[in-house]
């Protein structure tokens, strides 16, 4: 690594842990009434967060996808829930980014989030292989009708990158990609997310109701029910970047943990059950740091398989995360089941992690077939 992109990256880890220091001063109000961490996207936006992976060329700050997913894990450390919705918006721009990187469409958009610090929202969570909703050809482009579960980060933002169904009648069923913006006729962001954990994300329903998508808006027409490498570019950046905000919880929640212990006298059950949260933790980071590394500054291809070993990491890293911060809560006692307990909330909020996609069993079921040489389902 160079002189410069140390530099870059030691600003970028520097300004993380910053803003994440606020941000945790603001994080029990924002559990305790559910609502959406309005100030840290505001903060964010004035230190041009959105925009620290677009490159420089681009208007960006130019960050690495290290430094990207490193930003995330340290807001995690500090606030689930802002690095949570947080990382729905870097997911779509590192996707964006590794199309720039390899020639394709994506520059127009990549400038617009940085020039106006733009915030993207994912609707994944519901535009998997089929996905959902209906497109209706009308002139000059289609009327949209959907409904989008999991969109985190929405009260924050300003454009969805959404998929639906259409019903070609030359080619058959068909599955359009395209940006929607959230002041579009039709919008609506439901008020309906009220969970366990990460209670601050803003993961709302958002309603699409006759919504017009122009022609020129649709960035990929794909068949319907079929695999396709965009799945593999999303797959590729995305789940690096969401877990970094679930290591960071688990970090956390360790630190804590030894925090409430220390002091004590000995005692080997203890001892034992700090040595089982180390484990966990570690191994958590490692599968983390194993996603990282495979995305090759964006250098990896669009192939089946890095889409499956991205899958089968989330999965391992899922299960350390959650591991390691319920071994926290054993090795700081019963005091952590108070909701005064900062690893409470570490507690509820890392339950998330189970379902972002794929959640463990499709993965097993995606490895499954993609190990004996069958298509995605």
């Amino acid at each position: 690594m160079n002189a410069v992109n140390m530099e870059t990256q030691a600003d970028w880890n520097a300004i993380a842990h910053t803003l994440g220091a606020r941000f945790a001063e603001r994080a029990d109000a924002h559990d305790a009434d559910g609502s959406f961490v309005h100030d840290n996207y505001r903060e964010l936006a004035e230190h041009e967060a959105f925009s620290m992976a677009i490159p420089t060329q681009l208007g960006g700050g130019g960050a690495s996808y290290a430094q990207f997913a490193d930003f995330i894990r340290v807001l995690g450390r500090h606030c689930g829930s802002t690095a949570l919705a947080y990382s729905m918006h870097a997911h779509l721009v590192a996707a964006t980014v590794w199309k720039w990187n390899h020639d394709k469409p994506s520059e127009p958009l990549l400038r617009k989030v940085a020039g106006q610090q733009a915030v993207l929202l994912s609707t994944g969570a519901t535009d998997w292989i089929d996905s959902n909703g209906t497109m209706e050809r009308v002139e000059g482009g289609y009327r949209l009708n959907a409904r989008k579960v999991f969109g985190s980060g929405g009260p924050g933002a300003d454009i969805m990158i959404a998929s639906s169904r259409y019903e070609d009648p030359e080619n058959g069923p068909r599955v359009l990609h395209f940006p929607v913006s959230m002041k579009a006729e039709g919008v609506e962001i439901q008020s309906d997310w009220n969970t366990i954990g990460m209670r601050a994300t803003g993961s709302n329903t958002v309603l699409l109701t006759d919504v017009f998508v122009p022609e020129s808006a649709i960035a990929l027409d794909r068949p319907s029910g079929e695999w396709h490498p965009a799945w593999a570019v999303a797959l590729g950046v995305a789940p690096g970047l969401y877990m970094a905000a679930y290591v960071g919880i688990a970090e956390a929640a360790t630190e804590a943990a030894l925090r409430a212990v220390a002091g004590r006298p000995s005692d080997a059950l203890r001892e034992l059950a700090v040595g089982e949260m180390i484990n966990h933790r570690t191994a958590a980071q490692l599968a983390w740091q194993s996603m990282v590394d495979n995305v090759d500054e964006y250098q990896f291809a669009p192939t089946l398989e890095i889409a499956d070993a991205q899958l089968v990491r989330k999965t391992l890293c899922g299960r350390a995360v959650v591991a390691a911060v319920n071994a926290a809560t054993e090795v700081a006692g019963g005091r952590s089941f108070y909701r005064s307990s900062l690893l409470e909330r570490l507690r509820r909020d890392v339950l998330a992690s189970s379902y972002h996609p794929l959640p463990e069993k499709r993965q097993q079921q995606f490895s499954g077939r993609v190990a004996l040489g069958l298509p995605p389902v």
